[in-house]
């Protein structure tokens, strides 16, 4: 029989460990799941991104039944099992599973009746309590800037954005809606295919040939804009983890792909490889990067906050204290960046942020500070993108709670500048 320590649920209570007491982001922390095999291990991850989008009702279904807080492991338990308890669950397993995992630390097992007791009662009355309570919010040190930019109704629809979840997105080497017709997708407006109910990626048809990867619809749109043709010297400035990269490349673009990371830059060798697309991967510091490029893109390191709603981990596992630091990395990176382009060149500015400092502010700042960069408002015309989208400074302002009806889309900011 497996041990308790090393089951699905017991693996998502250690994750939430390490994001809500050591502020680790799950990728960070993944390495727990190392006992699990790997649809045990996925399903661990599903587990904890659930209980982490679903934190704030779980806290408050439990309040109603505990005095006073146990220890932060066993509260990890507790959330676990009733998040997954109200989202339909079957309590008798979840139930069980909660109370062999604390049983199992002897530093705590004392309190696996108190978890028995407690997980019974969410089991009779949590799930019809569930969805009466309101959306989870983000917290106040995110969600304040957020509100002062765009307003709490606005702020409340990310919100259900972010609690909904995301599906899993694909863009095509070549051929989007033949690649949506052998996978039962959806073909989104932008040409994005979206799978609701996608399984282990690996398996999917298609994969091992190289026809698609995985990348979020509104990240697929920055190298669109960039619209590279055969032959053109293309840089992408922050490569990793590469997706941008298989477009430029599929594009025809002869593409150097640049990123500070050897790590992170193993996924896009990897992919590399699977799609037989070519690319030249260079490992270094992107300000100290030489060269003169037809266009470049940069997707810039930034905060993260446009892709809460799958990575519901990132508002527990920072706080915003390097935000400064970020933002003064992305004018010096925007500003080498306009010092590698070729005479009429154009640089693809984005970031998968929600805070205007890092998108339409540093795009503002640029264009003061280089009297030789416009805004190519054109280059923003694509298919699929709507006018509201647009930001007054000539980019594209990209939220979680556009298309609802689709099931939404990461934050994005997107601005195409020519020099």
């Amino acid at each position: 029989m497996t041990p308790p320590t090393q089951t699905p649920r017991a693996g998502a209570v250690a994750l939430l460990d390490r994001v809500l007491g050591e502020r680790r982001t799950v990728t960070e922390a993944l390495g727990v799941l190392h006992p699990l095999d790997p649809p045990e291990r996925a399903r661990a991850q599903r587990l904890a991104l659930d209980t982490l989008r679903g934190l704030e009702r779980a806290d408050r279904l439990l309040a109603r039944h505990m005095r006073k807080a146990p220890p932060l492991h066993v509260r990890n338990v507790l959330r676990q099992a009733t998040v997954e308890i109200c989202m339909g669950g079957e309590a008798h397993g979840v139930v069980n599973d909660a109370v062999s995992t604390v049983a199992a630390d002897k530093r705590r097992a004392a309190l696996k009746g108190m978890v028995n007791a407690v997980l019974r009662k969410i089991a009779a009355d949590g799930p019809a309590a569930w969805s009466r309570l309101r959306v989870p919010r983000l917290p106040k040190w995110l969600r304040g800037p957020l509100v002062d930019a765009y307003g709490a109704p606005t702020v409340t629809a990310m919100e259900a954005a972010h609690f909904a979840g995301a599906a899993l997105d694909i863009t095509a080497r070549d051929d989007n809606a033949g690649v949506a017709a052998m996978l039962g997708g959806r073909l989104l407006p932008t040409g994005t295919v979206r799978l609701d109910e996608a399984g282990q990626v690996s398996r999917l048809p298609g994969f091992d040939a190289g026809q698609w990867w995985v990348q979020d619809a509104a990240a697929a749109l920055p190298a669109r804009i960039l619209a590279p043709v055969p032959g053109e010297t293309v840089l992408d400035m922050c490569a990793a983890p590469g997706g941008k990269t298989l477009q430029l490349a599929a594009a025809g673009a002869r593409v150097t792909a640049l990123d500070v990371s050897d790590q992170r830059l193993a996924r896009l060798h990897e992919n590399l490889a699977r799609t037989g697309l070519d690319a030249a991967v260079v490992v270094g510091d992107a300000l100290a990067h030489d060269g003169r490029y037809d266009a470049i893109l940069l997707d810039a390191p930034c905060s993260a906050t446009g892709t809460i709603r799958r990575h519901p981990d990132l508002p527990h596992a920072q706080d915003g204290a390097n935000y400064g630091d970020l933002m003064a990395l992305q004018a010096a990176m925007i500003d080498h960046a306009i010092g590698l382009l070729a005479p009429g060149g154009r640089l693809v500015y984005c970031t998968c942020s929600l805070l205007p400092d890092e998108g339409e502010c540093q795009v503002e700042a640029a264009l003061a500070r280089h009297p030789d960069l416009a805004a190519d408002s054109a280059a923003l015309a694509l298919p699929g993108i709507a006018p509201e989208w647009r930001s007054p400074e000539g980019g594209l302002r990209l939220r979680p709670d556009y298309w609802p009806e689709h099931g939404g889309m990461d934050g994005f900011y997107i601005a195409a500048l020519v020099r």
